[in-house]
Formats: C-alpha cells, structure tokens, sequence
C-alpha cells in the first residue's frame, strides 16, 4: 500500500477550508450542502467498514463504493435524482482537488470522476393561477401577530419570486422603503439582486417593519422567539394559508403547494404578461436565460396561441360510413 503524501482527514479539512472557503469563496449555503454529502458518506462508509471517519483513507472511497453510496441515498433514503446529483457533485470536487495536492491518488480520483450525473425526467413546472395566488395572499388572519408576519412574507415571496432561502434570510437593512420601494435579495452563490416593489407589498412591509426589532441585522420575518423562520415553518404557514383559502378559491383542493410553486407562479405570470425571458431570469436570479426556458415550455396558453396564426391543413373529418356487410353483421346481432 502507498503511503500518502498527505493523510485523508488533512485532505478533508484542507478541502474546506483552504479549496472551498479561502480559495474560491465558497458561500455559506454551499459549505453547509458540501458537509451534509461528507457526513452522509462517512456515515454510509462506517456502517460498511466499521471504520469511523477519521480512520478511512482515500482508497476507501473507491468508485465502487461511492456508486453503492449513490444507490443507498435513492433506494435508503429515498433521495430523489437531484439530490444524489448533488451529493456526487460534491464528491466530484473534492476529488478534483484530492488529485492534485495527492498526484499518487490519481487511479482512485479518476475513476470517482468517471461515475456520471443521472440524467432524470424533469416535469412539467406546476403553478398556480392569478385567481388561486390572490385567494392564498388574502387567507392570514391579519388581526394577529403570526398572520400578520404570514400575509407580508406571502406576498413579499410572491412580489420577488424569492427562493424560501432567500425570504428566510432576508434583513431588516435589505429592506428599502425610502426613495424607492424595494428588496435586496441575497440569492445562490453569492448573487444578489435588487427587486422592485408593487404599492401593496411595500405598504405591507412598512407596517410590518413597524412591529418586529428594527435592528439592521434583525430578520424581517422571525419566528415567535425573533429567530428567523426556517424552511419548514415557512412550508408550514403556507399549508395553513392555503387550507383557508381553499374555501374561497375550490381549486386550490388537492394542489400542492410549496413555497417554489409561488416563485414559479411569479415568472409564469411575468412571462403572460409579455416580460421577456432574460428579464425573468434577471428577476429570478437564474444563472442563464436558458434555466428560465423552462417556464415558456410549460405555458401551454402561449402554445395555443400560435394556433391561431396557422391553419390546420388536415382535411376535415368525415363521418364513418359502415359497408353494408357491416350493416348487416350488427343487423342480425
């Protein structure tokens, strides 16, 4: 066995630290997905090999098991295909860097770089009318302090069609309600993106700023304790919302709703209104126009509609018209 030029846990820190966080500026959100994929592989490898983590050398996670990891994580776990993506993402750039502080590692990196994404069926974007996002926006209790704080945080996601990690991070400071109405959004991979305002919304968060910690750090919509909300108790007040406005709005029974289905409800309803593909991907803080494509595909209005500018050149139908041996057969039946 080769001796390593330098030991596997060493790699693993200098991976994070040194490739991840000093060297390429890494946000927050992409080191915290990066570790959930290292300790659910180490996890894995020690329920395998019995070895725990700080003992496993890189030869332990040859591609075979890195493969049987994969598996795990869909059959296991449950994990869709993005998530296993993800997951070998991360063991791909780690590897990517393991070959080249260790050059001796090669025959493991290279065939770990080999294993490819799976590709997946991608389904047709679900979104929820102007008439069902109006019945949703008006289902909180604005008497109280939790429907209140739901009502603004709705139509603030709804106004900006910000992700839910980008709502639950949002700051009293990225607020701008002076000279112009506006939000600040800190999106994915250290993007960020300035959002315009609708008269509503900026009243909305006016009064709303009015009730909470005015501090510059404090987040905009805490939760009871003045943390902020997180991920599923903003999935939580949304399910409240739309089981009250089911009431109103019958279509709404059966849909599922998640906070994304609001942010795709955005950029359907910009691209009805005639905003243009590159505008949206701005809006939504999409790396390339072409992610926002998406949207034009599932918009089966705007399909129809190019109907109407051709003529069909089938011939018209006729009637079928039965031979008389036909006629006779169900005559005699």
């Amino acid at each position: 066995m080769r001796v390593p030029q330098i030991g596997f846990a060493q790699l693993v820190q200098d991976f994070f630290l040194r490739r991840l966080v000093a060297q390429r500026g890494a946000s927050a959100r992409t080191v915290e997905s990066y570790r959930d994929a290292f300790e659910l592989l180490f996890g894995f490898l020690e329920q395998r090999t019995g070895k725990p983590a700080a003992a496993l050398q890189l030869e332990d996670l040859d591609a075979p098991v890195v493969l049987d990891f994969l598996d795990h994580l869909e059959e296991g776990r449950g994990n869709s295909v993005r998530t296993r993506n993800a997951r070998l993402a991360a063991i791909h750039s780690f590897m990517r860097y393991a070959a080249v502080r260790d050059p001796a590692s090669l025959p493991v990196t290279t065939r770990v770089l080999t294993i490819p994404a799976k590709r997946f069926d991608r389904p047709v974007l679900g979104y929820l009318s102007r008439v069902q996002i109006a019945a949703i926006l008006a289902a909180p209790d604005r008497s109280t302090w939790s429907g209140h704080r739901d009502a603004v945080l709705l139509a603030t996601t709804y106004n900006t069609g910000a992700r839910v990690s980008e709502i639950t991070g949002l700051r009293v400071r990225d607020v701008l309600l002076d000279r112009q109405s506006a939000v600040h959004l800190h999106g994915k991979g250290r993007k960020e993106r300035v959002i315009p305002l609708w008269k509503n919304t900026a009243i909305g968060l006016r009064s709303w700023l009015g009730k909470i910690n005015d501090a510059p750090q404090a987040p905009v919509f805490p939760n009871r304790s003045g943390a902020p909300m997180s991920r599923s108790g903003v999935r939580d007040r949304l399910d409240r919302a739309v089981a009250v406005a089911e009431h109103e709005c019958p279509s709404l029974r059966g849909k599922h709703v998640s906070p994304h289905t609001l942010r795709h409800s955005t950029a359907m309803h910009l691209l009805q209104s005639g905003t243009d593909l590159a505008t949206i991907a701005l809006w939504l803080g999409h790396s390339s126009p072409a992610v926002t494509h998406q949207y034009l595909e599932a918009d089966l209005a705007a399909k129809e509609a190019v109907l109407q500018y051709l003529d069909d050149p089938s011939p018209a139908p006729t009637r079928f018209k039965p031979g008389d041996q036909l006629l006779a057969f169900l005559q005699d039946l």
